[in-house]
């Protein structure tokens, strides 16, 4: 039973660079009829210009689960810390970049 057990794990390797993680406050997501293309940007206040600072390509069926897991995870983290903001998008992309923070005068 053992070795059917062993068999069915990965070993996922996670080295210092990856692990350190990258911001993005931007998802753009595209697709075709064969995979979903997920760019994730930081934008950044008084930046014109912000380049794509990672690319995922899935097939469909993993978006489907990661769409799945994010949800899990949400209902996870609300139930912890409660609910997060919505963001109104009816209008099109909805970018915060105001960050929060005092409006900059000259």
């Amino acid at each position: 039973m053992d070795d059917k057990k062993n068999q069915n794990q990965i070993n996922i390797e996670l080295n210092e660079d990856i692990a350190q993680g990258k911001y993005a406050n931007l998802a753009i997501i595209t697709h075709s009829s064969s995979e979903f293309v997920v760019d994730f940007v930081r934008v950044m206040p008084g930046v014109p210009k912000a380049k794509v600072n990672s690319r995922i390509i899935l097939t469909p069926e993993h978006a489907k689960r990661l769409m799945l897991a994010l949800q899990e995870n949400i209902k996870k983290f609300e139930s912890l810390h409660g609910p997060i903001k919505n963001i109104d998008t009816s209008g099109g992309i909805a970018m915060p970049l105001n960050f929060g923070g005092p409006t900059a005068e000259a």
